[in-house]
């Protein structure tokens, strides 16, 4: 059995046996997608049963068998092997099942099989998230039935038989979901790559190694890629397609670039810079990424409209209220250093920052050159409190900002408030993932904003 043969699931899996691996957002609708082909399902999770509140109950009434505990992954068997994202492919138990004839795969892998809609899939380090959001609101401001999912919007498989080929599939993919995909977007973009995921990743090879799943497995499809991103460049080299390149830093040949406050595509002024509502020059990168993707499709007036309409996605630079003078504003998706030093970009003054959480195994050195160029204070917190200060210590600019330590977040925001100057600005943006204290970035940045507003 090959990938290749996902392409007839629905009509050839009934009766066949799949082991579903974690009981997570994306395979619960998996799970009752197998179930309606057909198939025999196990599912497979480290919690206990009780741990798993009423799931347990709702899978063995629709026929689900049901394994948990430390040893769930044991004694792997049968057709298909669903891998959940955050589950390395390489675990022995794993291998031990595909060794056996199983097929490993996703649900992503299967949804790209049976879909008939254009794919575009956006991934990188940074940006994803509001570059696959722009994506679907050009689609969609020109008049396009859009679908969009991955780590954002809904599960897309329990979709995909009402998709045709005039509509679109807008995805963000992580270098989880793409580490063991065999099947690529139409159209890709890679907005940038930076040190992220070295937790879970055993190098920064086989991260980026994951990320050119996303288009080295179709042909006549388009890559976008960020030209002033290193690392990302030679993944020109591996495309069979079309590239086409955005940069903010030099006028191109052909493409996208900035010149003089304006957007250029292929030589042309196409949007000024102005007119685009969200600050940063990070984000005028996600128009680039996202308008180099869809501009076949999608009229220059519609891009327009959207930059002067668009607000941003929650947690991203979110301006949460003034309060005695202090503009507050919550990022607490920025998970990583690049995407604190993109944020603070986007102020003038130096503003306000707290800082840490859980860690990634990614050096902290560029983060504190950052915090060096755009803060006056920076409040630490979380289990990275300490290695962020180091790298402070070590950072060779002499401009450093005042540090303050709270390990209690709760306290630590209120600390970071008490330090503020009327006029200034307070910032969340912790540079680390939550996992130290919260489940997700959301969770995090909700109790942020929940802190702030209610302050009396």
């Amino acid at each position: 059995m090959n990938v290749s043969d996902l392409s007839r699931f629905p009509q050839t899996a009934a009766g066949k046996k799949a082991e579903v691996l974690g009981i997570g957002v994306s395979n619960l609708p998996l799970v009752d997608f197998l179930l309606q082909c057909g198939v025999l399902v196990t599912v497979r999770d480290r919690k206990s049963e009780e741990q798993l509140g009423n799931l347990p109950k709702e899978l063995k009434a629709k026929g689900v068998s049901l394994i948990t505990g430390e040893q769930y992954l044991n004694d792997l068997e049968g057709d298909y092997i669903f891998r959940s994202p955050g589950i390395r492919p390489d675990l022995p138990e794993i291998l031990m099942g595909v060794a056996k004839g199983a097929l490993l795969t996703s649900a992503m892998e299967l949804f790209f099989a049976l879909c008939k809609a254009k794919t575009l899939a956006v991934t990188g380090s940074d940006g994803k998230t509001t570059t696959t959001t722009l994506v679907s609101l050009l689609l969609k401001e020109a008049g396009h039935r859009v679908y969009v999912g991955g780590n954002i919007g809904s599960p897309l498989l329990p979709l995909v038989n009402e998709m045709t080929e005039e509509d679109f599939a807008v995805l963000e993919l992580s270098s989880f979901q793409l580490m063991t995909l065999r099947q690529s977007a139409e159209i890709a973009a890679v907005t940038n790559l930076s040190p992220n995921h070295l937790d879970w990743h055993r190098s920064m090879e086989e991260y980026i190694e994951a990320k050119t799943n996303i288009f080295v497995h179709k042909e006549n499809r388009i890559l976008v890629l960020n030209a002033d991103n290193p690392p990302s460049r030679p993944l020109a080299q591996q495309a069979q397609g079309e590239i086409r390149l955005f940069s903010s830093e030099k006028e191109l040949p052909s493409g996208m670039y900035e010149q003089e406050g304006n957007i250029c595509l292929d030589g042309q002024q196409i949007l000024k810079n102005e007119e685009i509502l969200l600050p940063g020059r990070h984000n005028r990168q996600n128009y680039m990424t996202a308008y180099s993707m869809v501009r076949d499709f999608v009229p220059v007036e519609a891009l327009r409209r959207v930059a002067e309409s668009f607000r941003g996605v929650e947690h991203r630079l979110e301006f949460v209220r003034e309060y005695r003078g202090i503009k507050i504003y919550n990022s607490s998706i920025d998970s990583s250093p690049s995407r604190t030093a993109a944020a603070l970009s986007c102020f003038g003054e130096k503003v306000n920052v707290i800082c840490g959480g859980y860690d990634k195994h990614i050096p902290f050195a560029p983060l504190a050159e950052a915090l060096c160029q755009k803060a006056r204070t920076v409040t630490l917190t979380g289990a990275t409190a300490q290695a962020i200060e180091q790298a402070l210590s070590e950072c060779p600019l002499s401009d450093k900002p005042v540090i303050l330590r709270e390990p209690d977040f709760t306290k630590a925001v209120l600390k970071a408030l008490e330090a503020c100057r009327p006029g200034e600005v307070l910032l969340l943006s912790p540079g680390c993932a939550s996992f130290d204290a919260f489940p997700n970035f959301m969770v995090r940045g909700n109790t942020f904003k929940k802190l702030i507003n209610d302050l009396k």
